[in-house]
């Protein structure tokens, strides 16, 4: 079935900025979750996209239960196509749901409450495992940029399995 809409949600703006070029690209319209909620008719098709939090999808649960989910995209901090199972798993996705997950960003300062606080710890306790380490690969380095910079690594680049499968589902 092809996707009706793009619906999202989204904490610092990453993911926010990946609906947007989906939806430029797609030419689907492009939705909050609160828009789309009392916005879209019950069971309508749509590509979802939430941000990532200890691996769980924001969003998702509520999403599910309203609307016929054809893909769903998870982003975070790490690499575009990395914590697949993980994100499967913590999230109890049906066998068959296209997943994909996209790297964002992170920004400390859009950050509010618990997960500031959160984020706050954990980008200490990984930046400095992370620095002490001697042999760090590419990935690593970039986490390490990221956790003591910040930075967005929103790219339409990213996207490109996205646009393929969305693609396939036209034809």
């Amino acid at each position: 079935m092809k996707p009706s809409a793009i619906v999202y949600t989204s904490n610092t703006g990453f993911t926010t900025q990946y609906a947007s070029l989906l939806g430029g690209e797609t030419g689907l319209p492009v939705y909050s979750l609160e828009d789309a909620l009392k916005s879209l008719p019950q069971s309508s098709p749509i590509v979802y996209l939430g941000w990532l939090t200890a691996g769980k999808v924001q969003g998702y649960d509520k999403a599910v239960t309203k609307f016929n989910l054809q893909a769903l995209c998870a982003v975070g901090m790490a690499k575009s196509g990395f914590q697949m199972e993980d994100v499967k798993k913590s999230n109890n996705l049906p066998q068959g749901l296209p997943l994909f997950t996209l790297q964002g960003g992170f920004d400390l300062k859009k950050l509010r409450g618990i997960y500031r606080l959160m984020m706050l710890v954990m980008s200490k306790t990984v930046a400095k495992k992370l620095a002490a380490k001697p042999d760090r690969t590419p990935d690593e380095e970039d986490m390490l940029d990221l956790f003591q910079n910040g930075g967005n690594r929103v790219s339409l680049e990213n996207l490109r399995p996205v646009l393929a499968w969305y693609e396939g589902e036209r034809v």
